[in-house]
């Protein structure tokens, strides 16, 4: 097979830190390529350098053969290569029509040409077999079918080299299924992919070949057909990763959250959450599972004061925190690693040190009568910074600088480190690493061996099942169903995440009582 990407001693070198360095790459005509690594490891830095954001300090790239120079994204478009980012670059109150041939447009004079726009991305779509309606207005379709409309935009250019950047992070098991087939198409189309990613699963699933970097150095190449996912883990972390969690049986004490008859509407107006019931205790780990947008947004937000509840009790450690503000929420002994660490997270233009307070910034010992006390501020954030592996040449970098994985310890080490009766986890493991993912995982098990109570969010099963004592499933803004860890498994909780009901399975949805 030819080469369609080569890549050769590639070195890209930011303030403090050598992103890439002297690294090769290739990719063969028709292939599914997985570049593989830690958050940080130089992965996407990359692919930015090959779509043309980025310049090399040194190496050559060449594309079908010949020797280029990409300067710019549409040179690389010019070249057939497409990329679709992380977080998308969507126009979110245009159509998706609109955003796929943006900048592109069909004119009839000097209009755009709406209706040769629409027909163009049915008949793309169709090809592809993308089940996406053109008139949809991006704002109001799911992840999923923003990503395709990512893909197709790409598509729309021309684009026979697709550069996907951790295309399945906040993707639901069905729409990573979906992925996986639209890959395949791409690839019986004579498509090349370069998949972005550090979900081993997948990886086998997926690819023909991966390449394997660390610390921004190629530590490895292999064929997927001959690796496994122990060998993977171990070339991308550079030890033996535990990838089963270690968790004793819990000992649940004392009810840290009580939940009765609570109503949420969405930012529509509508219900979202319809009358859930639930109970937390202090040394368990109680799940929530589900597919991506059946109110488990809306519930969260509502708990930690992000969102007016309609109605009902939310009860944490005797005090009632229905409709409190989140600053008194959080001193009522709440901690909260939000879903969007970027928009619920961080103050990204912000410092690490000036992250790492977010929630106490007013209290004893960052600040005395509204005097921020700079040097405890500092102690304190080098020392989670240190105990938390946030992988940073300082603390004094802006939050935006940091990789996505090392961003979400920051917000971890931050929230574990309040010391909170109740832990809300919300996707604490989205886009990160396997190596970062062992780590959290085991500081979200050492809280609940602390008896502390956890609730995690997760649409990762695998992660729901590996964490959690008892899971309960959302569907439609409900609690369909709770079931002790030792009765759960992905087909019972698929059938309930699907909206049916498990006729063996008739215990209250107030478990814990």
């Amino acid at each position: 097979m030819e080469n369609i990407i080569e890549m050769k001693g590639i070195t890209k070198v930011f303030p403090g830190t050598i992103a890439n360095d002297n690294v090769d790459f290739n990719l063969l005509k028709g292939e599914t390529h997985v570049l593989l690594g830690e958050n940080g490891a130089g992965k996407t830095t990359l692919m930015n350098i090959l779509y043309g954001l980025y310049q090399p300090e040194k190496g050559e790239i060449y594309v079908r053969g010949k020797k280029v120079n990409i300067t710019n994204p549409n040179e690389a478009i010019k070249l057939g290569v497409g990329m679709v980012h992380q977080h998308f670059m969507l126009v979110h109150n245009f159509t998706v029509a609109e955003n796929i041939v943006l900048g592109m447009e069909p004119k009839k004079g000097v209009k755009l040409d709406i209706i040769k726009a629409i027909k163009d991305v049915e008949k793309l779509a169709k090809k592809y077999g993308f089940n996406i309606d053109p008139n949809s207005v991006i704002e109001d379709i799911s992840v999923g079918q923003q990503q395709k409309v990512e893909i197709l935009k790409a598509l729309y250019r021309g684009a026979d080299i697709l550069i996907l950047d951790e295309p399945t992070a906040v993707l639901t098991p069905q729409e990573i299924e979906e992925l996986s087939v639209i890959i395949d198409n791409l690839k019986s189309e004579g498509k090349s992919v370069i998949l972005i990613t550090h979900k081993l699963k997948e990886v086998m699933k997926m690819s023909d070949r991966v390449t394997i970097i660390r610390r921004g150095k190629v530590t490895g190449i292999v064929e997927t057909k001959d690796t496994s996912i122990d060998e993977l883990a171990e070339l991308m972390v550079g030890r033996k990763v535990k990838l089963v969690v270690d968790k004793k049986p819990c000992t649940p004490g004392k009810k840290v959250l009580k939940i009765e008859n609570l109503q949420v509407k969405d930012s529509r107006g509508l219900p979202s959450v319809n009358g859930v019931n639930l109970t937390v205790r202090a040394g368990e780990i109680v799940g929530i599972a589900g597919v991506d947008g059946n109110g488990q947004s809306e519930f969260i937000e509502a708990l930690t004061g992000l969102r007016k509840c309609e109605s009902g009790t939310i009860i944490l450690k005797d005090k009632n925190i229905f409709s409190k503000s989140p600053r008194e929420i959080i001193d009522c002994g709440l901690g909260h690693i939000p879903e969007d660490r970027h928009k619920r997270g961080l103050i990204l233009k912000y410092s690490l040190f000036e992250n790492s307070i977010l929630g106490m910034q007013h209290k004893m010992p960052f600040s005395k009568r509204g005097v921020m006390d700079y040097k405890k501020i500092r102690e304190y954030s080098q020392r989670i910074i240190k105990e938390f592996d946030v992988r940073t040449p300082s603390d004094e970098v802006a939050a935006s600088a940091l990789s996505g994985g090392n961003q979400q310890k920051l917000i971890v080490a931050r929230e574990i480190s309040k010391d909170p009766e109740l832990l809300i986890a919300s996707q604490p493991t989205r886009g990160v690493d396997v190596g970062a993912i062992e780590f959290i995982h085991k500081r979200l098990v050492e809280e609940r061996d602390s008896k502390k109570a956890v609730l995690l969010v997760s649409f990762e099963l695998d992660e729901i099942l590996a964490l959690s004592d008892r899971v309960a499933v959302m569907y439609d803004g409900e609690i369909v169903g709770v079931l002790d860890r030792a009765d759960a498994d992905e087909q019972k909780l698929g059938v309930l995440m699907a909206g049916g009901s498990l006729q063996k399975q008739k215990k209250e949805v107030n478990e814990g009582e």
